[in-house]
């Protein structure tokens, strides 16, 4: 296992943190619960035993153990993303007429929407994601993908590419996601060229990232969407309230009522293994480990997130301003 903390390139003493980080990998690297996702076949060759923490400060500090300059793909991650971005582009008002921010308690991929309103329930699903996603403005499909790589970019400070292989096992696969568009399709909540909207959402979940990566992206957040290691604003400060407020209610899928109870903060899972979990004001904090649960969410980043969450009283119903790492 490696351990590190940074502040930009400079080498820091170890801090309480740095010592929470490495108890808590020791801990859990042996834990073998769970399985790799299999219905993306790309996403089934990954190495099981990978496993990462990182935490990264408002004020740039950075604090990582274990494998976090392994890349994978971000997957449902970027639907926090790429909802600031659609917010940017077209602003609430307009946004809530195509997707909604009601936590559903299904299944990520459930096939289902809003009975009254015929939108998707939220943001974080898989159909209110590819809703979001059909809103990104852009001269054809190229403007539109150079503009998700450059949002990743203010908020990574690298620039991102897409894994081709997994963009196209994606594509090849992703039937129920056109089942879900062309139910979008019919009720007016995405525009004809369904293709087009759906080859953007798979590339977005196709980004490659790691852990560290994480970790900065949730920082942004926590840090009013300015990058607390380069200082740019990666998003409108005046959306952050939203984007947190549904990863709150509804960024862990049909686990989000248990997350918020136990743990308390915004957060987000990814079918690749990946958590970002915001703690506002503070820090942001990643983890990577690809053994999943039944409901698609990191077991080993569960178990990490509720253990920070109570050894350092990140409940939002109980934080307090804390130098954790001092």
């Amino acid at each position: 296992m490696t351990s590190q903390a940074n502040q930009g390139d400079l080498e820091i003493d170890p801090s309480p943190l740095l010592t929470v980080l490495n108890e808590l990998h020791s801990q859990y690297k042996l834990l073998r619960e769970g399985a790799v996702a299999k219905y993306i076949p790309e996403l089934a060759k990954v190495n099981p035993d990978l496993f990462s923490i990182c935490i990264v400060t408002v004020d740039g500090q950075v604090y990582k153990v274990g494998d976090y300059d392994q890349l994978f793909t971000i997957q449902s991650i970027s639907k926090v993303f790429a909802y600031g971005l659609a917010l940017e582009d077209h602003g609430l008002d307009y946004v809530l007429t195509r997707v909604g921010v009601e936590p559903t308690g299904d299944a990520f991929n459930a096939i289902i929407l809003d009975e009254q309103s015929k939108r998707p329930y939220n943001p974080m699903v898989n159909a209110g994601a590819i809703a979001t996603t059909s809103l990104i403005r852009g001269f054809g499909p190229t403007e539109r993908l150079n503009r998700m790589l450059e949002m990743f970019r203010r908020y990574i400070n690298r620039d991102v590419f897409v894994d081709i292989s997994v963009f196209t096992s994606e594509r090849s696969t992703g039937h129920r996601n056109r089942a879900m568009a062309h139910l979008m399709l019919n009720f007016g909540m995405i525009d004809r060229n369904i293709e087009e909207a759906l080859d953007l959402y798979f590339q977005q979940c196709a980004v490659m990232v790691n852990c560290q990566d994480l970790a900065k992206m949730a920082a942004t957040l926590a840090n009013r969407g300015i990058n607390p290691i380069t200082k740019e604003q990666a998003v409108n400060k005046h959306y952050i309230k939203d984007i947190l407020s549904v990863m709150y209610t509804c960024g862990m899928y049909n686990f989000a009522g248990e997350w918020a109870y136990k743990i308390g903060i915004p957060a987000k899972s990814g079918i690749s293994g990946g958590i970002i979990a915001v703690v506002p004001n503070q820090m942001g904090i990643g983890v990577f480990s690809p053994l999943l649960d039944v409901r698609g969410n990191s077991v080993r980043g569960v178990k990490v997130c509720e253990e920070l969450s109570q050894r350092l009283g990140l409940h939002l119903f109980e934080c307090q301003r804390k130098d954790y790492y001092k």
